[in-house]
């Protein structure tokens, strides 16, 4: 089984933008309902639980059955599910912080869960969005990482409108978290 994925760089800035966003969203709405695909170490339910979501209104989910026992152990409720699978109802805010690297052969089998997109590295990133327009909520809002290593997404043709809202460069890729609307 693999491990729970520990933050990073890219983890740390989406945290950084999630708080962001959270504010800006109950300016406009009191009661957002907010989803976290991948929510491995439950960094980002932390997050919005701290930026004034209600936990009642937080959900998690993982691919990673020790993730999804280790988010629960913190009182957030979280469930197993591959992307929305298991996932039911409409959401205000959906993030995702992806594997998005594109596959490396020389990787051990058991880390690519966590960090390989596809052959592409953005094959994981399509398949989510062409889910996530059923589970977004109007005026709703996806926040996702994607990486300069991987193929580019075309947001628009997808049927988002996309703002870059932050990017950091690493030694070896820049990373973007954009905001996703439809």
């Amino acid at each position: 089984m693999p491990e729970i994925y520990q933050p990073e760089e890219d983890s740390y800035l989406m945290s950084e933008k999630i708080a962001e966003e959270i504010s800006n969203i109950l300016s406009k709405n009191k009661n957002p309902i907010f989803l976290e695909i991948g929510c491995g170490s439950g960094i980002n339910l932390r997050v919005a639980l701290d930026s004034g979501i209600k936990k009642q209104n937080i959900l998690g989910t993982d691919i990673n059955e020790e993730a999804v026992r280790h988010c629960k152990s913190l009182g957030f409720n979280c469930i197993l599910s591959d992307l929305f699978d298991k996932i039911k109802g409409k959401f205000d805010i959906i993030v995702f912080n992806p594997p998005y690297l594109p596959l490396d052969k020389n990787e051990p089998e058991e880390s690519r869960q966590e960090t390989t997109g596809g052959k592409k590295g953005n094959e994981i990133i399509i398949k989510f969005l062409n889910q996530a327009k059923k589970y977004l909520a109007k005026e709703g809002e996806i926040l996702i990482i994607t990486s300069s290593l991987s193929q580019d997404v075309d947001f628009k043709k997808l049927g988002y409108r996309a703002a870059e809202l932050a990017d950091k460069k690493l030694f070896f890729e820049k990373i973007i978290i954009w905001r996703l609307e439809i």
